[in-house]
């Protein structure tokens, strides 16, 4: 260790482009100093160490010639901890592992950033699992959140707090990422003010990453980040219109909401030609689930089950598409053809939708769905429908 601190001093220091002298001056040493601790015949005080560093413009570590260790020790904390799926977990049984695990990874590296942020997010999603979001509709019938209940979520207000001191950070992915976190659970708890300051510092839609991608480039690659950027547009236009049809309850008196979500669907097709749209089928056939609950509310039945299994139909089509190997994955949509398909955790485990369907089913709950959901599933093609979803075929 101290032949590479000594080794590193004296190349940080050339790096640098400083004499021994002028080294020694700002650190308030002498010359000679500095000269044997480049020649390996004495070794700067501990307290010196930060002040070394600091004038190096480098981190302790990096001082050290640790930080390669370092990283690698991170990387593999991180890489445990996202074994456990918690993100993607319909039970929390693994939540308390996890946590400990980072707890421990922060003990021995302090204030991380990347560490923290993912504490912060399996915080979230165990509060999530164990206290669950709790929904209720105000007498202007619209949504509204029980944040009463929500301020008591220990995990959510340990999460706030490590989201919070990320907020500065300079790793642009990790302050988005804690931005988002954070108004979120602010808005859960009442807190709108904070929950609209926060959302203010993120960037229009116009400004996106996809769509900036695409006006960075042109030809082929501006091809490929256009099909990218039609994607992910009609990912969240699909989202954002069933949240405001959820939004307003009085909605549901009539058949528009329905229409509304048949057109989310239709704007998948525009785009996909009905060829295979790998992670995006996933969203298609919680589409399709949450059709199938409104067209049975209306008196729809037969529609209803029509729409489970086109549902079906895309979640195989996910799966298919996971079973493939990653650089077997295409879109064979002629928008598509030069986008590189987008991956996620579902993917890169084989694909496994079509089996959960009927337990995700209808994927939103919103407005309350159990009603349904008992006449539905009285329905002998229920028990159908659900037995073709967990075969294998």
């Amino acid at each position: 260790m101290k032949i590479s601190l000594c080794e590193n001093i004296r190349a940080l220091r050339r790096e640098k482009g400083v004499t021994q002298e002028e080294m020694a001056s700002a650190l308030g040493v002498t010359a000679q100093a500095v000269s044997r601790w480049e020649s390996l015949g004495g070794y700067p005080d501990m307290e010196l160490i930060p002040t070394i560093a600091g004038y190096l413009g480098v981190t302790v570590d990096r001082l050290f010639g640790v930080e390669g260790d370092r990283e690698r020790r991170i990387d593999e904390i991180l890489r445990r901890s996202e074994e456990f799926e918690i993100e993607y977990q319909t039970d929390d049984s693994k939540c308390d592992k996890c946590i400990a695990l980072l707890r421990e990874g922060l003990a021995e590296f302090p204030k991380d950033e990347r560490l923290t942020h993912r504490l912060a997010d399996v915080l979230s999603a165990t509060g999530w699992m164990r206290h669950r979001e709790w929904l209720d509709y105000g007498e202007d019938g619209h949504i509204r959140h029980c944040f009463d209940r929500h301020r008591d979520n220990e995990y959510w207000n340990e999460a706030m707090k490590l989201y919070e001191s990320l907020i500065g950070s300079r790793d642009s992915g990790i302050r988005t990422d804690s931005i988002f976190g954070l108004l979120i659970l602010k808005r859960n708890i009442g807190e709108y003010d904070r929950a609209c300051e926060l959302a203010r510092l993120l960037p229009t839609i116009r400004y996106s990453r996809e769509i900036m991608l695409a006006s960075a480039t042109d030809g082929v690659p501006q091809a490929g980040y256009l099909g990218e950027a039609l994607l992910e547009l009609a990912y969240e236009f699909a989202e954002q219109l069933i949240y405001a049809l959820i939004n307003d309850i009085s909605f549901f008196g009539s058949d528009m909401p329905t229409e509304k979500v048949k057109g989310t669907l239709y704007l998948f097709d525009l785009i996909g030609d009905g060829e295979n749209l790998g992670v995006y089928e996933r969203e298609i056939s919680y589409i399709y689930l949450y059709l199938s609950r409104l067209q049975w509310e209306r008196g729809y039945h037969d529609e209803a089950f029509g729409s489970l299994y086109l549902s079906l139909d895309h979640a195989r089509m996910f799966d298919d598409f996971a079973a493939l190997s990653p650089e077997n994955r295409r879109y064979k949509s002629r928008l598509l053809r030069h986008t590189a398909c987008r991956s996620d955790i579902y993917l890169d485990d084989g694909g496994r939708l079509a089996p959960d369907l009927p337990d995700i089913w209808p994927m939103w709950c919103n407005p309350d769905y159990e009603d349904v959901k008992r006449q539905i599933t009285a329905d002998p093609r229920w028990d159908e429908w659900a037995l073709a979803a967990r075969s294998q075929a």
